[in-house]
Order: C-alpha cells, then sequence, then structure tokens
C-alpha cells in the first residue's frame, strides 16, 4: 500500500480523506491544513492524524494528494515533487499556464508521477460512452449550477467549464484552431455565465455553456459524429447512444426508418451501453495508486490539465478583449 498524506481539509479535502481512509490501495498517513483551529477539529472528529507543518507530512507518504486552494497548487506541488514524492492535484492543476508547465518539468526531472483531479472523465457514463465516441465532429455541452459563494473567486471557465473542456479535448484528436468566446459577470467580479465555441483542425466544431447561477443543476454533453448522436448526463450518471445504418431491405413492423431527399433509407436504432455505478473521486485517486506501482501513464496526466488550463485561459482572454 502506497503511503499518502492530503494537503488540505475544506470541504472537498475531507471527501479525499475519508475515501483514501477506505481505500485497500493506499494507506491514509494524515493531513495538513494551514489553519490550525479547523484542523484540530478534524483530527478530533475523525481520528486522522494532523501535521504541524507541510514538510513533516511530505516527508511520511509516498504520494500527497493536494486539495488547497488554486492559487497554492503549484507553490505545494513544487515543494512535494521537488521531495521525490508523486503529487495528485486537484483541478485546475495551477494558477497560470507557467505555473503548471514548471511542474510537468519538475515531475520529469525528479522522475515522479502526476495526476490532476479532472473527475468527470471517471464518471460512469462517460466511461461506458467513451469508446464509442469515434471523431465527434459537432459537441455541446451545458453545466449549470445554483449559486455557490463557494468557487466564485474563480471565473466560471475555471470553476465549471473546465470540466467539459478536459472531457473535448480527451476525446478530440486534433489541436485546437480558434476560440471564440463571451462572459457576463452578474453577481461576482469575475464572469458567473459564459459560452465558448472552440474550432479544431479538424472540423470539429464544440459549443459549451456554463453557469453558476442557475434555477437549476445541468451537466450535460451530446457528441454529434457520422451515423451516430451520443447523450452524457454528468449528474444522472445517464447516456443514450442513437446510431444509424443503411436500412433492410425489408423493415420490420417497429423498425425506425429514415428517407433522405435522393431516397437513401436509414435505420435508426439504440445501442445504450450499460453504465456501471462508481465512485469517481475513488477511482480517479485509485488508478493513480495502479501507475505508481505499475509504472504506467495516469489516466489524466499533468500535460492534460496543463492543455485544459490553457484552452480555459484562452477562452478568458476572450472576455477580455
Amino acid at each position: 500500500m502506497l503511503k499518502v498524506g492530503v494537503l488540505g481539509a475544506g470541504h472537498l479535502g475531507k471527501i479525499h480523506l475519508r475515501l483514501l481512509n477506505q481505500s485497500e490501495k493506499y494507506e491514509l498517513v494524515g493531513f495538513y491544513d494551514p489553519n490550525s483551529e479547523h484542523a484540530d477539529k478534524i483530527a478530533a472528529e475523525f481520528g486522522y492524524k494532523k501535521f504541524d507543518t507541510i514538510a513533516a507530512l511530505i516527508q511520511a507518504v509516498d504520494v500527497v494528494d493536494i486539495v488547497t486552494p488554486t492559487l497554492s497548487h503549484h507553490d505545494c506541488a513544487k515543494e512535494v515533487i521537488e521531495a521525490g514524492k508523486h503529487v495528485f492535484i486537484e483541478k485546475p492543476i495551477s494558477n497560470t499556464i507557467e505555473e503548471a508547465e514548471e511542474l510537468i518539468t519538475l515531475a520529469k526531472q525528479y522522475n515522479v508521477k502526476g495526476q490532476v483531479g479532472h473527475v468527470e472523465r471517471f464518471n460512469p457514463a462517460f466511461i461506458a460512452t467513451k469508446e464509442k465516441i469515434e471523431n465527434p465532429m459537432f459537441i455541446e455541452t451545458h453545466r449549470l449550477a445554483e449559486f455557490n459563494p463557494r468557487g466564485t473567486d474563480v471565473p466560471v471557465v475555471l470553476d465549471l467549464m473546465i470540466h467539459d473542456i478536459d472531457v473535448i479535448l480527451s476525446v478530440v484528436k486534433s489541436k485546437v484552431k480558434l476560440i471564440n468566446a463571451s462572459g457576463v459577470s452578474v453577481i461576482s467580479d469575475t464572469p458567473d455565465i459564459a459560452n465558448a465555441r472552440i474550432e479544431f483542425e479538424n472540423g470539429c466544431v464544440a459549443n459549451l455553456t456554463a453557469s453558476r447561477i442557475s434555477l437549476k443543476n445541468m451537466r450535460k454533453s451530446r457528441f454529434f459524429q457520422k451515423d451516430a448522436y451520443i447523450s452524457v448526463d454528468f449528474l444522472d450518471k445517464v447516456c443514450e447512444v442513437v446510431k444509424m445504418k443503411d436500412a433492410p431491405e425489408v423493415p420490420g413492423d417497429f423498425d425506425m426508418i429514415l428517407q433522405n431527399a435522393e431516397g437513401i433509407k436509414k435505420q435508426i436504432y439504440f445501442d445504450n451501453p450499460d453504465v456501471n455505478a462508481n465512485n469517481a473521486i475513488l477511482d480517479e485517486l485509485e488508478t493513480f495508486a495502479d501507475a505508481i506501482k505499475n509504472n504506467t501513464t495516469p489516466v489524466v496526466t499533468l500535460e492534460d490539465g496543463t492543455e485544459a488550463l490553457r484552452v480555459a485561459y484562452q477562452i478568458i482572454d476572450c472576455f477580455k478583449r
């Protein structure tokens, strides 16, 4: 078992602590939180060992799980990597592209592995459909959330939309060609609603919408490709795959047949895969343990996290223009 420690015991940090404590692939050694009063409360309530310094925690473990505010990701991760320990960093990887690129360089220099917490890659509905997403040419995503003061210190792009950016970059095997976007600040100092259009060199177009002041929550993505439409509901963890094939010469009574103006007939059928329930956060942490143990590439690399951040900032730059 890998010895692991957690930096940050806030809302998400407590979830990570609980799951790591349950995991059969990690031994939870303890945690560090700069708020000593809060740390004492967590230690007393759950029995986790509290460390008084980051350095002490790093020395006691093989892996450090960073669940601190984004502004501190780089400094924490740098200290972890330079100590020769593997690092899991909650998304976004860092506050700037330059910081992220430095972490990539350091990880190679010190021969340690890093993974970024883009948890939607482990959503069971996405896992069930990702092998069916082949060369999508149009993608539409909606990620809408009811207002929550937590997270409003950053633009909605870094808070919410970055999840969809990462998913899209993982399935579109092409470089970004052009980005157009607009954002509106309603109650925060940074945009609360944003829309972005990403064009890729292979012709694929992705249209992303994110809002953190909606009346209801929604996390849906739709992928359109030749002869197929794939819908993924990340919130309700359900999916739908609609495909087309050449219609049989003699259709059945219940076959769904479409005919275009040229007289070509296609049959519509459903190819919905089974969705296996999981705990996405536990899965992302445990696949990182597997990558360390087996010396394989993590599911969401530091490079992946950096590219998602790069696109996110290109979108934010559009707001300024």
